[in-house]
C-alpha cells in the first residue's frame, strides 16, 4: 500500500497498460529511446542536453549548484508542456507519470498536474522500479505457457503462418517482430533492434495479456534473435513443447524467399557482401560459386543454394537438437505460399491444438 495517495507501485500499474490510459515518461530522449512502460509518451521534464549539463555540475561543483541550473529548465519545460499538450485534459484525466527511478523530475510535474486539478500518480521507483518488474516476471510467465512451436527449413513460411493464425484467432507471440529481425545472418531490417530491455519489456507485455489455458503459436528461433535474446525460460519450455513441421517445396520458398528479400533482387552484390562471413564454414569454392550466380543475376539459383547448401542442414540439425518431439509431430504441407493456403494451413493447426 502507499502512503502517498499519488503514489503507485510498479506491481499496481496494471490499470495504466490498458488503452486509453495516458502514461507519461518524464525522462530525456535517449532515456526513453532505449526503454519505456507499455504505451507512454515521452516528455522529458530535462532533455538530452539539459539532463547532460545538470549531471556535469552536479560532478564537477555541487548538488546543490545542479538544482540551481536545473531547476529553471524543469519549470519551462513543464510550463510548456502543460500549455501544449495538458490543457485541454478533462477534470478526471488521471495520467501515470514516471522518471528514471521516481525522483524529482517525475514528481515535480505530478505536483503540478495535482495542483491543476487532475488526478496524477507517479510511479514509486520510477522506471527501475518497473524493471525490475519486468525481470522477476518476464520467466514465470514464459513457463506458463504451453507453446506450439512452427519449426520448418528458410523459406517455408513460418512467419507468415503465424500471421495467419492470428487472423485465424490463434494467441501468436511473433518474436522475430519483436526482436525486429529476421533471425538469420540476412536478418537485419531497415530500422535498428530494440535494446535487450525494450525486447523484454515487449514480451512480457504480450505474454502477460495471453491465456494460459490455450496453446500459444511461436516459430522456431535459435537463443539469439540478431543482437537480443529471448529468455532461458521461455526457450526451455519451447524445446519441451509440441511442434510442427512445416513443409514446403524449394521452388515455392525460392519464391517466398525473393518476395521477403526483394532488395537484394535488385542488388544481388549486396548479398554477396552479406555472405562474406560464411567463407570459413563454407569455404572458398562454395562463396565463388555464389558470387557467378550473383554475377549472372541468377539470384533464384542463388536463393536456391544458400537453402539447400547452407541454411537446411544448418537449420535441421539445430531445430532437432532444439526440439526434442520434433520426430513425433505432425506435418503441414504447403505447396504455395498462397494466403489461402496459410489460411487453411492455420485453421488446420487451430483444429489439432486450439479447437476451443
Amino acid at each position: 500500500m502507499s502512503v502517498r495517495p499519488d503514489l503507485v507501485a510498479a506491481t499496481d500499474i496494471d490499470r495504466w497498460l490498458t488503452a486509453g490510459a495516458t502514461i507519461i515518461d518524464a525522462r530525456s530522449e535517449g532515456e526513453y529511446a532505449e526503454d519505456f512502460l507499455p504505451g507512454a509518451i515521452n516528455h522529458p521534464v530535462l532533455n538530452n542536453e539539459e539532463r547532460a549539463r545538470v549531471g556535469t555540475v552536479n560532478k564537477v561543483e555541487s548538488p546543490f549548484a545542479a538544482k540551481r541550473v536545473g531547476a529553471p529548465l524543469v519549470v519551462r519545460n513543464v510550463a510548456d508542456m502543460i500549455e501544449k499538450h495538458f490543457a485541454g485534459m478533462p477534470k478526471d484525466w488521471a495520467p501515470l507519470v514516471y522518471c528514471w527511478r521516481g525522483g524529482k523530475r517525475s514528481g515535480t510535474l505530478t505536483w503540478l498536474l495535482r495542483e491543476i486539478g487532475f488526478d496524477a500518480r507517479q510511479l514509486a521507483g520510477g522506471y527501475k522500479a518497473f524493471r525490475a518488474r519486468v525481470n522477476a516476471e518476464l520467466p514465470q510467465l514464459a513457463q506458463r505457457f504451453r507453446y506450439v512451436t512452427i519449426c520448418g527449413c528458410t523459406g517455408t513460411g513460418k512467419t507468415a503462418l503465424l500471421t495467419a493464425l492470428a487472423d485465424a484467432g490463434a494467441q501468436v507471440i511473433d518474436l522475430e517482430g519483436l526482436a525486429n529481425h529476421r533471425g538469420s545472418l540476412l536478418g537485419a531490417r531497415d530500422t535498428p533492434q530494440p535494446s535487450q530491455k525494450r525486447f523484454d519489456t515487449l514480451l512480457w507485455n504480450a505474454l502477460r495479456t495471453l491465456d494460459p489455458a490455450r496453446p500459444v503459436f511461436v516459430e522456431s528461433e535459435s537463443k539469439k534473435i540478431g543482437l537480443v535474446q529471448m529468455p532461458d525460460a521461455m526457450r526451455e519450455q519451447m524445446s519441451v513443447g509440441e511442434c510442427v513441421w512445416l513443409e514446403v517445396p524449394l521452388a515455392a520458398r525460392v519464391a517466398h524467399i525473393a518476395t521477403e528479400y526483394a532488395h537484394f533482387v535488385s542488388d544481388p552484390q549486396a548479398l554477396m557482401e552479406k555472405l562474406q562471413p560464411l567463407k570459413e564454414l563454407r569455404g572458398a569454392k562454395q562463396l565463388l560459386a555464389w558470387q557467378q550466380m550473383a554475377d549472372r543475376r541468377d539470384t533464384d539459383a542463388l536463393f536456391a543454394s544458400l537453402m539447400v547448401d547452407h541454411y537446411d542442414p544448418l537449420y535441421t540439425t539445430a531445430i532437432r537438437r532444439n526440439y526434442t518431439r520434433l520426430d513425433q509431430s505432425p506435418q503441414i504441407a504447403i505447396t504455395t505460399l498462397t494466403g489461402a493456403n496459410l489460411a487453411a494451413a492455420a485453421a488446420e493447426l487451430r483444429a489439432q491444438f486450439d479447437p476451443a
